[in-house]
């Protein structure tokens, strides 16, 4: 079984354990019940926006759907470079989740990799609850946020409502930029 599907039969076995409905999850998610139901049977590609939301509303750990493990280490996790766990759901963005092992997270920290996109390409725009810190690393990153167009080189920080909706492009070859995500 491929990681999505994986992932897919995880969301759809919870839901039925907690003896919620389809339309409900759909709701409380921001997504359409076709959408979500195109998810659940791994017909479609999640996006990380769209996987958080669900995780919040199963009430679990995003780590739980991904692998499903539950999160175990307290106190702190260590990721050494190069690591964390892979969490590459779409071709444009690589995620690299640098503490899926901790238990009761208040944020999800990322080290992303958005691969160049052509000119004319143009990305669905996500949003999901909480607050968002993005901070460029390595190349140029071009947010789409809210209806603006905001340019970002190596050093440069954008801390942002996440229930803006927002879409990342890399600009003039690739881009690794650090990601928090506040719950």
């Amino acid at each position: 079984m491929d990681k999505m599907a994986a992932v897919a039969l995880r969301i759809k076995d919870l839901r039925e354990f907690l003896g919620m409905e389809p339309t409900e999850v759909a709701s409380k998610s921001g997504v359409s019940l076709a959408d979500y139901l195109a998810y659940e049977t791994g017909g479609r590609d999640f996006s990380f926006s769209h996987l958080f939301n669900i995780a919040a509303v199963l009430g679990v750990d995003i780590t739980d759907l991904l692998t499903g493990e539950s999160p175990r280490l307290h106190g702190y996790a260590l990721t050494r470079s190069g690591e964390g766990l892979a969490f590459d759901r779409r071709a444009q963005y690589q995620y690299r989740h640098l503490a899926a092992n901790f238990r009761g997270k208040k944020a999800e920290p990322f080290i992303v990799t958005v691969l160049q996109d052509a000119p004319d390409t143009v990305k669905q725009a996500h949003a999901h609850d909480g607050q968002e810190l993005n901070y460029v690393l390595e190349g140029f990153l071009r947010v789409e946020l809210g209806g603006q167009s905001l340019l970002l080189a190596p050093g440069d920080s954008l801390y942002y409502d996440s229930n803006l909706p927002h879409a990342m492009y890399a600009v003039e070859g690739d881009c690794r930029f650090i990601a928090v995500v506040v719950k």
